[in-house]
């Protein structure tokens, strides 16, 4: 085994080769170079689940995730190399389009091992239009590291990726990273914190040194002051100084240390009653002589809760406070086993796994990455997929680095692991042993009286999956010649399983390849790939915004539907009301319901086809067919005859929809984006000039530092091309960043223009 991994035809690590006088050496000479390679087979075996750590890297764009993980990689011994995102020789960042673009595009998993402890790292992108690869990743992981840009703060996507992470109660630990920047301010950057993202921020570090004077930190857990003494330009970091503080330390530094351990110690008993405790019985007379392990104890208890959140500095592209990082992700974050997942407890020791990501591989086929919940995942064995009811056979197993792999013989809970040979399986899915596992897991959870309800309804034994945002921007797509149709479509097709967040549609007037996205990148990149990984040069038809449709007024309609197919005859009659919803209500878009006595007459799979009746109607509004937003349906009757099939009693409803929906009248919604500029004081009033004629809203103007940044709502159909238009009214000199904020109802001017301009498309 040992030897095949050394002649795979990609090495193992990034890096590593085989001589020819390692090729014709013995079998000796094979071992000694193997254990003498860093950290390789160590890399890949099974650890104790209680010294894994599944984290992802998030933030805003350009705040220097990529960055940061390459350091990590570096200095645990996986490359032997810094990469530079500026020259396009990252690990994680190993698309053509990454390389070039200098962004993080699509997520991808390291595994590497820090001391004692194996991390599996995702390394996420930061830009709103692949904002799906940041929410797949927290779905599966235990832990994660936001990185701040100690100059900024709290930006935009920022607060997208934080919300995530809350939503998946994933704890958190902060980096503010390029501390060595002029700006770099850490009480700004903690109270951004504070008052942004609503969080308590426990400083467990203070900076040596400000700016390009930045040389280290203090680490007030134990008051060792870690110096980084970079004796040049090519110093890799990975030599420290590390020594007790003194009192031949600077003043000002011992003072501000000493404020800032106090203030740590009263705050972590502020959030942990067990270390209050321990401080009042124990150390009453001087708070101070806690012992850093007990305090490190209650900061790892308070962060597992999350009631407040570890904050560390550091500059990554100066190799600066990445290994006091590590060690904070190995001390502070969960093990797989102290997260708490409710389903998977009804699997005991059998196989639970999650698919949370697809990619495809030209020799291999799909490789899907699982998480793996509970049991042992082995190569060359059948899994079940409950999403799809469906069993496959998975024939090769794989450790994930970026985009090379190695092949291992099986792999425990609480690992992240590569799949060869499931071709049926998507984004989301439930992989477990056997159906019968499956059917056993759901009976111990029907006999607790948990979800399950009915004997054999595995329903309630499937882990929840991914939620995909809706897409924002469509155009059509067309290949150079027919004779390439089918091609295209292969490609699109394999492209959506890899990206969820990518729907294409065929128009059904004009017959054309309709491709719907995230944002304006989105939908380029995916251009790209498709010229460059499938060789075909498609045409885009311009960007078109997608809007939505709701209703102005409450109306209600009934239909009945009386037909005879063959000998049978299907006659179903149904009475239904529509009205107007809170756009912002929570649980969905839009809805449906039953009366009370009607809920308690029909039968599941007439509800079932009732519900399908309605949800088809909501597809395609009444005005410009565009999805419906903000309806709520009241199902008031429905009576048929004995034999009437559901698909008729479906049919009925969608009908008895259309009439309604158009009684009620139309209006068309726009999706409004949330805009950030950060730009000069001198250029302020041009951009906001600027803004007012698209349609824009002001809602704050911040300072930071000598910038103003411009906080405004603004219509996605005003915000066509705006990178260029920025960077001409400002010479280059302001940043922007956008997130889709809402929907909300076009005035009666815009959505006259509008339908006019539609009907002279059409």
């Amino acid at each position: 085994r040992v030897v095949s991994m050394l002649f795979s035809p990609q090495p193992m690590f990034r890096g590593s080769t085989v001589s020819d006088s390692v090729r014709s050496s013995s079998l000796l000479c094979f071992t000694f170079t193997v254990t003498d390679d860093v950290k390789s087979l160590k890399a890949v075996v099974s650890r104790d689940i209680s010294k894994i750590r599944n984290i992802g890297i998030m933030a805003h764009i350009d705040a220097g995730k990529t960055t940061t993980t390459e350091r990590m990689l570096y200095y645990s011994g996986y490359t032997r190399a810094l990469g530079d995102v500026d020259d396009g020789d990252t690990v994680t960042d190993f698309m053509a389009q990454e390389r070039e673009r200098g962004i993080t595009i699509q997520s991808a998993a390291v595994t590497f091992d820090w001391k004692t402890h194996r991390i599996n790292l995702i390394d996420t992108p930061g830009h709103v239009d692949f904002t799906l690869e940041v929410e797949r990743a927290l779905r599966v992981l235990d832990g994660a590291v936001a990185v701040f840009d100690a100059s900024a703060g709290v930006e935009a996507q920022t607060l997208t990726v934080w919300r995530q992470a809350e939503k998946h109660h994933v704890p958190c630990v902060c980096f503010l990273n390029k501390m060595d920047k002029p700006a770099a301010n850490l009480s700004f950057s903690i109270e951004s914190i504070k008052h942004k993202l609503k969080a308590n921020p426990v400083l467990l570090q203070v900076p040596v040194g400000s700016g390009r004077n930045f040389s280290g930190v203090v680490d007030l857990l134990t008051n060792q002051k870690l110096t980084w003494k970079q004796t040049s330009t090519r110093d890799d970091g990975q030599v420290f100084e590390s020594k007790p503080l003194d009192r031949s330390d600077d003043p000002e530094l011992l003072h501000e240390v000493n404020e800032a351990r106090t203030a740590l110690i009263e705050q972590v008993a502020d959030l942990d009653d067990e270390f209050a405790d321990l401080l009042l019985t124990d150390f009453s007379d001087n708070f101070d002589a806690v012992s850093s392990s007990k305090l490190q104890e209650a900061v790892r208890r308070v962060t597992l809760a999350r009631k407040g959140v570890p904050v560390l500095c550091g500059s990554s592209l100066r190799n600066k406070g990445v290994q006091p990082l590590l060690d904070a992700i190995t001390a502070y974050l969960p093990a797989p086993d102290e997260r708490h997942h409710d389903l998977v407890r009804w699997y005991k020791d059998d196989l639970c796994a999650l698919a949370f990501k697809v990619l495809h591989d030209k020799q291999r086929g799909p490789l899907v990455f699982l998480r793996i919940y509970s049991g042992t995942l082995k190569p060359q064995s059948a899994v079940h997929n409950i999403n799809r009811n469906s069993t496959e056979r998975m024939s090769r197993l794989l450790v994930p680095f970026a985009d090379q792999h190695v092949e291992i013989p099986s792999l425990t809970a609480g690992n992240i692991a590569l799949t060869v040979g499931l071709k049926q399986t998507v984004t989301g899915d439930t992989i477990v042993a056997s159906k019968a596992s499956a059917a056993a897991a759901a009976r111990r959870a029907h006999n607790a009286g948990g979800a399950g309800k009915r004997p054999g309804e595995h329903a309630s034994v499937v882990l929840s999956g991914v939620e995909v945002p809706d897409p924002v921007f469509f155009c059509t797509i067309e290949p150079p010649t027919m004779a390439k149709q089918a091609d295209l479509e292969n490609a699109l097709g394999c492209l959506q399983r890899e990206d969820p967040s990518l729907k294409v549609r065929v128009d059904p007037d004009s017959g054309q390849t309709i491709l719907c996205g995230m944002g304006e990148l989105h939908i380029e990149i995916v251009h790209d790939r498709i010229r460059r990984e499938y060789g075909i040069e498609t045409q885009l038809g311009p960007l078109q915004v997608a809007y939505r449709e709701s209703v102005l007024h409450g109306a209600s309609a009934a239909d009945t539907l009386d037909r005879t197919v063959g000998e049978r005859r299907h006659v179903v009659s149904v009475e239904l009301a529509v009205a107007p919803r809170d756009l912002a209500a929570p649980g969905g878009s839009c809805e449906v319901a039953f009366t009370e006595e009607l809920g308690g007459q029909l039968s599941t799979e007439i509800k079932a086809a009732v519900e399908n009746g309605v949800n088809g109607a909501y597809l395609q509004g009444p005005l410009l067919g565009y999805p419906l937003q903000g309806v709520a349906t009241l199902i008031q009757r429905v009576t048929m005859e004995p034999g009437t099939s559901p698909a008729m009693v479906s049919a009925c409803v969608s009908r008895c929809m259309l009439k309604a929906l158009r009684l009620a009248g139309g209006r068309v919604l726009e999706p409004v984006m949330s805009l950030e500029v950060t730009v000069g004081e001198e250029r302020l009033g041009t951009v906001l000039g600027d803004l007012a004629q698209r349609r824009g809203t002001v809602r704050d103007i911040q300072s930071r530092h000598d910038d103003k940044v411009l906080l405004a709502t603004v219509p996605l159909a005003e915000m066509m091309g705006y990178s260029t238009i920025l960077r001409t009214i400002t010479s280059g000199n302001a940043a922007f960043s956008l997130e889709l904020d809402t929907y909300e109802a076009m005035n009666q001017q815009d959505q006259s223009n509008l339908l006019k301009r539609v009907a002279g498309l059409l």
